[in-house]
């Protein structure tokens, strides 16, 4: 919903919204000025006339769309695009729409979406990554220059790799940093607390990522080789509760080594602590 209310923000007709439940996108639909025909899947056959179809469902739900927008009598001579939003698959699973007339392609947004009004004014300045045929590409590139964003492509076949680089750059990092918040807890703080104090910390690294290489922009305990501090960090992980911590601690503490070793890090430090933690497992 996040990108019809930008579309319709930037002078977008959004001509019919189509979803799986009336209640739902009757929601979505009070957010546009000026909502199009609402339509729940199953009445899809009562679709208008599109030039442009943007499929922004659940990765799992796109192929059955595909197949039920495939059985209708659309026409197709004046070639109408359709775009589907994942990441982790290509335009390829258009391909029977392909088969009949339709033009098509993929864009997906590398912004993180958790409210649709928030979410929309967060594709502004956003990379997008696009693929598909010529005039799919065109279209998509056309979108997101509307969005004020900003595109790049990779090959099909690459799609799952570079979402799976899209997923540790933003939900993983939640998830690490959710762990980060479990250890403060551990530590007598509250979740809450914990999660005031570390953000700065988060907004720090990131910052540092700006203007720096990943090797450059490490700093802490690794980036110093620190030999005792981590053994009093494998000391104070080794809690039952903290199992998982501990080996998220060891796992990226071996990359975080890496990046030291780039930025000058002896050799022989490095290695001391890659042994040093792979006792302790």
């Amino acid at each position: 919903m996040a990108l019809a209310l930008a579309l319709s923000d930037r002078g977008y007709r959004v001509r019919s919204i189509i979803g799986r439940r009336l209640r739902s996108i009757r929601r979505a639909a009070n957010l546009l000025d000026a909502p199009g025909e609402l339509l729940v899947i199953k009445d899809i056959q009562k679709m208008p006339q599109a030039d442009l179809l943007i499929i922004a469902t659940p990765d799992d739900q796109i192929a059955p769309v595909v197949k039920t927008l495939a059985s209708l009598n659309i026409d197709t001579r004046k070639r109408p695009i359709a775009l589907h939003t994942s990441g982790a698959l290509s335009s390829v699973v258009l391909t029977p729409l392909a088969g009949i007339g339709w033009v098509i392609g993929s864009m997906h947004p590398l912004v993180s979406v958790s409210d649709p009004t928030q979410g929309a004014s967060s594709f502004a300045g956003a990379f997008w990554c696009v693929e598909g045929d010529a005039k799919a590409l065109s279209a998509a590139k056309t979108i997101v220059k509307n969005l004020k964003g900003q595109t790049f492509t990779v090959r099909a076949a690459a799609k799952p790799l570079y979402h799976a680089a899209a997923v540790m750059t933003s939900g993983n990092v939640v998830a690490l940093f959710d762990v980060a918040i479990d250890m403060l807890h551990e530590c007598g703080l509250s979740r809450r607390e914990a999660k005031r104090v570390l953000l700065p910390l988060l907004q720090s690294a990131t910052h540092n990522l700006i203007d720096r290489d990943p090797s450059r922009s490490l700093t802490g305990t690794f980036s110093r080789g620190d030999i005792a501090t981590v053994e009093q960090h494998l000391a104070a992980l080794s809690g039952k509760k903290l199992v998982e911590a501990a080996a998220i601690y060891k796992l990226l503490g071996k990359k975080s080594l890496h990046l030291a070793e780039e930025n000058g890090l002896e050799t022989s430090v490095a290695r001391r602590i890659r042994k040093l933690m792979s006792d302790k497992l």
